[in-house]
């Protein structure tokens, strides 16, 4: 593990039973870097997630977060040490308002000032949540959800976010704006971003590199840019033949 990397997975295994999820993976995310993970269905990329927030066991390898091992501790030590999560479909609480869905964020916090200070950073950041602050959030548009999962997410004050096909679901020109916020919360607030995304090309025109699943397994990886320029995930991910 380079003194650089904020997390590292190295040679992990998962099994849900006697099925082998997760194949012996390594994977890195460094400080401030934004990094996809691309795969079909069924490729293992949620259960990664899940592996990194503690939600499954791992059999054998280890997980690392700013250089300690925190391969067998809880979800909360987790978000405690730094990693947030926007998951899948954004699953905000519907009927709690914004403002109780933010602070629904700072669940493990106890710091009553720097949870208030945090909700005002939310409101400037994403204005649109504060003029809606005391609507309930299932009321909310798609991409208004998707902004309140990520605001959400910033309220633990992470040093990580997991964010779980953030553009499932949006229209095209919800899913660029959804991108550029992931950029914008990446460069201003300085937060390293792993999200997953079966739309190759979408998710490595923001990522400075990239690992594909398939099967269970990380089959390639590097820099965004060759990502896109290997035969392999034109033919598979981006829908171009590719002759032999």
């Amino acid at each position: 593990m380079s003194t650089s990397d904020l997390l590292a997975l190295d040679d992990v295994h998962v099994y849900y039973g006697p099925f082998h999820a997760l194949r012996g993976n390594t994977l890195r995310v460094g400080q401030g870097e934004i990094v996809s993970l691309l795969g079909g269905n069924a490729s293992g990329k949620s259960t990664t997630m899940k592996t990194i927030l503690g939600l499954v066991r791992v059999r054998s390898g280890a997980v690392r977060f700013e250089g300690k091992d925190i391969t067998h501790t809880s979800t909360s030590h987790r978000v405690r040490a730094g990693i947030a999560s926007v998951p899948e479909a954004r699953r905000v609480f519907p009927q709690m308002t914004v403002d109780e869905n933010l602070l629904a964020g700072a669940y493990t916090r106890r710091d009553k000032a720097g949870i208030a200070e945090d909700l005002e950073r939310m409101r400037d950041h994403f204005p649109r949540l504060a003029e809606r602050r005391r609507q309930e959030a299932g009321t909310l548009s798609g991409g208004e959800q998707q902004m309140l999962a990520f605001a959400r997410a910033l309220m633990s004050r992470p040093t990580l976010v997991c964010m779980d096909e953030p553009t499932m679901g949006l229209s095209p020109k919800l899913v660029d704006q959804v991108l550029d916020e992931i950029v914008r919360i990446n460069k201003e607030l300085g937060v390293a971003v792993l999200f997953v995304e079966q739309q190759a090309e979408l998710a490595l025109s923001i990522a400075s590199r990239g690992y594909v699943l398939a099967t269970g397994e990380i089959v390639l990886h590097g820099a965004a840019a060759e990502l896109l320029d290997n035969p392999q995930v034109q033919e598979a991910y981006l829908g171009k033949a590719v002759r032999g």
